[in-house]
């Protein structure tokens, strides 16, 4: 273990401007997002928990050009890869999903792998809890245990530092001025916080009534033809912003524009609560009732990602409960799938 003080931490920073594109996150009244580092700034929250966007949008961006004249080369292939700051639990759960889609199932995306490989992640623990976070019901912890290259927990005037890749091992061995041993003390205080949250994050899930995975299993199957699903759709506006804001969501849309001078091709994400997500040639759905696709939603994350990928594409980050308009939320829903199983 190292620890880096804070002052250290944004000389640190200062560095990786010259190879990455640093985002850190900031915050503005009760709303946390990531905004481009330009130096130390009052409203930088390192800890606390996780910022509103999803992590995969530095990975597979909401809209990117793939392919420009017909040409092999991937676009913007030398541009600067980002070092993301801040990354909670709850978004690297999502690699999970996203990297079965894109990289380690039958088609690779160039896109991705390039910045899976080149992206470097600076994870943090979470140091507080908002009241949509039930990350510990799908057995996911308040603080980082995989996937990151280099962790920090906040403690008093610095950070724990924790390596977690061989791009993290260099990253600390080539700054290692920066660096000092973690001293044992700091180590504990590191331990007690992460229990105070995850004594925290339980309070939650005790009040909101979350059901824990183990209960998921069949419950999909079980409730497919249930009533539950017309009625949790009932005050659903289908604007798609439970999928754009979650991070396991990876749907995309391919469409082509051209001016005088270039052809592109463009990928957008998409959303399965669209009417026209399921649509084919000749204009048959699928899914054409609002609760269907609705059901979809929820089969795909607790009914066909376990089966595929042995992972639930849930991580209990909340996100979807804040951004639903209708105030949707996939917690109760579970507890009704759960209770009527």
């Amino acid at each position: 273990m190292h620890y880096i003080s804070t002052n250290n931490f944004f000389r640190l920073l200062d560095a990786l401007k010259f190879n990455y594109k640093v985002y850190i996150p900031v915050k503005k009244g009760e709303q946390r997002f990531y905004k481009k580092y330009t130096g130390p700034q009052d409203d930088i929250v390192i800890g606390e928990v996780r910022a509103f966007e999803p992590l995969k949008a530095f990975f597979a961006q909401a809209r990117e050009v793939v392919a420009e004249n017909f040409s092999d080369d991937i676009p913007h292939a030398d541009d600067k890869p980002f070092a993301i700051v801040g990354v909670k639990a709850c978004d690297l759960k999502g690699f999970k999903v996203q990297d079965h889609v894109f990289k380690d199932h039958d088609y690779k995306d160039p896109f991705y792998l390039k910045n899976r490989e080149q992206n470097l992640i600076i994870s943090t623990d979470c140091t507080s809890v908002i009241d949509t976070c039930f990350c510990l019901a799908l057995g996911i912890k308040p603080y980082p245990q995989e996937d990151f290259d280099i962790n920090l927990s906040e403690v008093k005037g610095g950070f724990v530092v924790e390596e977690g890749s061989e791009k993290g091992k260099g990253l600390v061995k080539k700054y290692s001025s920066l660096f000092q041993e973690a001293a044992n003390v700091i180590i504990n205080k590191r331990k007690a916080q992460r229990a105070r949250i995850v004594e925290k994050v339980e309070e939650n899930i005790k009040e909101n009534k979350v059901p824990r995975e183990d209960l998921y299993k069949g419950i999909i199957e079980k409730n497919y033809e249930a009533d539950i699903w017309p009625e949790e759709a009932k005050e659903c506006v289908e604007c798609g912003a439970c999928n754009a804001i979650c991070p396991t969501c990876h749907c995309f849309l391919l469409y082509d524009q051209k001016d005088r001078k270039k052809m592109e091709r463009l990928r957008i994400w998409d959303s399965c609560m669209l009417k026209s997500f399921a649509r084919v040639a000749g204009g048959a759905n699928p899914r054409p009732k609002l609760w269907m696709r609705l059901r979809n939603r929820f089969e795909k994350k607790f009914d066909f990602f376990p089966k595929v990928a042995d992972v639930y594409a849930c991580t209990g980050c909340g996100r979807c409960v804040s951004a639903c308009p209708a105030k949707i939320d996939i917690r109760k829903v579970l507890t009704r799938l759960v209770e009527n199983a």
